[in-house]
């Protein structure tokens, strides 16, 4: 139980350095795009592949957990 209050805290500390950012990169996005660059993109990108890869992750792990039981099944089956 003290570990998930401490996971909770955890998380909760780092949200403020994380919000903190955020203005930041939404004037750098601006100014790039005002001044012709295309830092923007590069950012969005960014955004997406972070967004995305967690997911890919347990969709990847998921998929050979099911792979391996569906194996082991299939052995004792026999």
């Amino acid at each position: 139980m003290k570990r998930i209050f401490a996971i909770a805290f955890f998380c909760f500390v780092s949200i403020i350095d994380i919000v903190a950012q955020c203005p930041m990169c939404k004037a750098t996005a601006e100014s790039s795009l005002e001044a012709g660059g295309n830092a923007a993109l590069g950012l969005n990108t960014g955004i997406l592949y972070l967004f995305f890869t967690p997911y890919i992750i347990v969709a990847v792990l998921g998929g050979l957990w099911w792979y391996n039981r569906k194996k082991s099944k299939a052995d004792l089956a026999k």
